[in-house]
């Protein structure tokens, strides 16, 4: 089973090489690392970091340096994040990981990008009455598939195994942002309707696909009129196939289909290029529709599908890929991510527990999250549990 820890390239500047990847190879006892390429916006709390606690990921800043000539004339491109300075720490991790033996795996965030959506909102999903949503990307956009293809290339140049690609779809109305208010109760059905995107790529890509969007548009349009007027109408329960005569449900399939072909498209450049392409999947099976994620149709598109298998006892995480089989994706397709920390686990037993059962399962592939959000112990924890 290949195993490696996610971890963020901040941790390799702050700490340096030798005791970033000694605590990985010394106490986690991995065979790789995930490193994030291009990340979202975060503040996260540090437990081992060397100086700070509390530290801020810029938004959408890329953790590598790119190549002017790949970039040039497009209005899209990657922003190196200030933390690096003039260094690639892909350029190091890469040169590191390779004198230990070690894989490197490429984590990058697409289609989450506040600083790219901020700069350019024609680029970013559009609901039903034109507000566009800034901290995304949409799939459906030519500029987004460019980007998104262009970065796969990038990523190639340091000798990467696996991109493990995040974020590759939608994302619905509450995926996070600063301050986000909802001080009237909206209920399931609006949210989930202001999350659908209608940008003109959208509903030019519903159109071939023999969907009428333009009254697909209207019908979510006034149906969220409705709701957001009425307290008794935003509580009511209603099926999203019931919508615009069941043409809703075939525009979303459309827009899984969207996600997709960019997928298959990925996939098959990272292959061209010596490298896998995981698609990472954190809502699992029935929960990403209106995401545009069709599982069994993104099995066949990516190299392997990768799950959070976040969960307190063997038998949960169990389930959780066992629920992955029910949508068409074997378990020798997944990878599953687990958290060596006590809110999972309360020991190295359990940890170990976890990872029998996913090798009995046939999974291939685990890592562990996060190396820097993780206590040493966490770290110990891991090293017990592959060890044992």
């Amino acid at each position: 089973m290949e195993s490696s820890v996610l971890a963020f390239a901040t941790d390799l500047i702050d700490e340096g090489a030798d005791t970033f990847f000694g605590n990985l190879i010394d106490r986690a006892g991995v065979g790789g690392v995930t490193l994030a390429s291009v990340y979202h916006a975060a503040r996260d709390v540090f437990p081992h970091h060397p100086e700070r606690v509390v530290r801020y990921l810029e938004p959408g800043a890329a953790y590598f340096r790119p190549d002017p000539a790949r970039w040039a004339g497009r209005r899209l491109a990657p922003t190196p994040s200030t933390a690096i300075g003039e260094r690639d720490p892909f350029a190091e991790a890469a040169a590191e990981a390779g004198r230990r033996g070690m894989k490197l795996h490429a984590w990058t965030v697409f289609c989450h990008n506040d600083r790219l959506g901020f700069q350019h909102p024609d680029c970013t999903p559009a609901n039903a009455f034109g507000d566009r949503h800034l901290t995304e990307l949409c799939p459906a956009d030519p500029e987004v598939r460019e980007y998104a293809r262009t970065l796969v290339g990038e990523l190639a140049r340091y000798g990467v195994d696996a991109i493990r690609a995040e974020s590759l779809h939608f994302h619905g109305l509450r995926h996070g942002y600063h301050h986000e208010r909802y001080f009237e109760e909206l209920g399931p059905f609006a949210e989930a309707l202001l999350g659908i995107c209608f940008c003109d790529h959208c509903r030019a890509n519903a159109v071939r696909a023999g969907v009428p969007a333009e009254e697909v548009r209207l019908a979510v349009r006034a149906e969220l009129r409705r709701r957001l007027s009425d307290e008794a109408a935003a509580a009511e329960h209603m099926a999203l196939d019931s919508l615009a005569g069941g043409a809703l449900a075939a525009y979303v399939d459309a827009a899984a289909g969207t996600v997709t072909s960019l997928t298959a498209e990925l996939a098959e450049a990272a292959a061209d290029l010596g490298m896998r392409l995981t698609f990472m999947d954190g809502g699992g099976p029935g929960k990403g529709w209106l995401s545009g994620i069709d599982l069994p149709a993104l099995a066949k598109a990516a190299h392997r599908i990768e799950t959070l298998g976040y969960a307190r006892t063997p038998q949960a995480v169990r389930e959780k890929v066992a629920a992955f089989a029910l949508h068409g994706v074997a378990p020798r397709d997944m990878a599953v991510i687990l958290r060596p920390m006590a809110s999972d686990c309360d020991g190295p037993a359990n940890l170990a527990a976890k990872i029998d059962t996913l090798r009995e399962l046939g999974v291939p592939e685990v890592e562990f999250y996060n190396y820097g959000l993780m206590r040493l112990s966490s770290m110990d924890r891991i090293g017990a549990a592959l060890g044992g």
